[in-house]
């Protein structure tokens, strides 16, 4: 019995640690509403969705640290389409495939040229940043919407109002952006446990020289991994825009490789690779959205939000590095 219980609180982790901290933001609320609980999805959809591909990139043992300059890229980029093009199919199309591409670059960079995903993703993450910003003063004002330091939409576009909607508005009381992050995540999941290629992602996080004894294209893979890393940074950003109705080339997505990461430790992933639940990310990043809100109703500085993010960032991965050590030194006593 002790076994089972052992192995259930291994595997599942993350939904208590969400529990303890949802309880505990119910105490100091003094209550919450429905509508207050469903936020929660609200404000967790676009960064779970950047930290559901973080995920699958730390499943194979790498990293990704320009998801949050991609955003910035890549919802700046998207709002100039949308001022041109006046479509929102157009601008969802490109948002995708603009990410895909970002995506891309760092994958075979990573797989194929075998340089480290470290050293590369950070160079890309500057690279992006700073070419959403450079380009936010080069482009017709019409195409950035009239500023040079934002990308705002054109709101006398009739695909605007729709697409602010989309973003702002509920269906059956639950927030559209959210529902769009629960069946990002149920797929990530199903392609992470039931597919050939998830497998093949665990296979290379657990043991690359084993995977490719057994005929894994490790390049393969890491590319495809990035590439819809990318791709999901791609939808975060389309809905980005749709919730906000602009982009900041400087702040949007800012610190958000971090907040990615951070999300994928706390639902249990290891940052070596080839371990945990990609559901554990859902609930990594609504813990982190619950640990914001808590800060805000104990009327806390905003400015020690990422002290404390950081404070229980490190202590997730000591958990993750020292826990087996503790257990197996405990177990050697015994």
């Amino acid at each position: 019995m002790k076994k089972k219980w052992t192995a259930l609180w291994r595997g599942y982790s993350f939904a208590v640690i969400f529990l303890v901290i949802f309880v505990f933001y119910f105490v100091v609320s003094n209550g919450l509403t429905w509508a207050g609980m469903t936020n929660i999805l609200r404000h967790s959809a676009v960064i779970g969705l950047i930290a559901l591909g973080a995920g699958l990139v730390i499943l194979t043992g790498e990293i990704d640290l320009s998801v949050g300059s991609m955003l910035a890229f890549t919802a700046g980029f998207s709002v100039v389409v949308f001022n041109a093009s006046r479509s929102a199919l157009v601008t969802l199309v490109f948002a995708l495939a603009c990410g895909l591409v970002c995506g891309l670059i760092n994958g075979v960079l990573v797989g194929s040229a075998r340089m480290p995903s470290f050293i590369v993703t950070l160079a890309t993450m500057l690279i992006y940043r700073s070419l959403a910003q450079y380009f936010c003063q080069q482009l017709d004002p019409s195409l950035t919407g009239g500023g040079n330091s934002l990308y705002r939409m054109n709101q006398e576009i009739a695909g605007y109002e729709a697409m602010f909607n989309f973003g702002n508005s509920k269906f059956l009381t639950i927030p559209n952006v959210g529902w769009v992050l629960l069946a990002v995540t149920a797929l990530c999941v199903y392609l992470a446990t039931s597919t050939r290629p998830g497998k093949k992602w665990y296979a290379i996080g657990s043991n690359e020289r084993a995977a490719q004894l057994v005929g894994i294209q490790v390049p393969r893979e890491r590319t495809a991994v990035f590439g819809l890393c990318g791709l999901l940074v791609g939808l975060a950003s389309f809905l980005w825009i749709c919730m906000n109705g602009s982009a900041d080339p400087a702040t949007s997505g800012s610190s958000y490789e971090m907040y990615a990461i951070a999300a994928v430790v706390l639902g249990g992933i290891s940052m070596s690779g080839g371990k945990g639940r990609m559901i554990g990310v859902l609930f990594g990043t609504m813990s982190y959205t619950v640990i914001d809100k808590i800060i805000v109703a104990l009327k806390m500085d905003s400015l020690i939000n990422d002290t404390i993010k950081g404070v229980i960032l490190i202590a997730a991965i000591l958990v993750q590095t020292a826990g087996p050590q503790l257990r197996e030194k405990f177990r050697r006593k015994i």
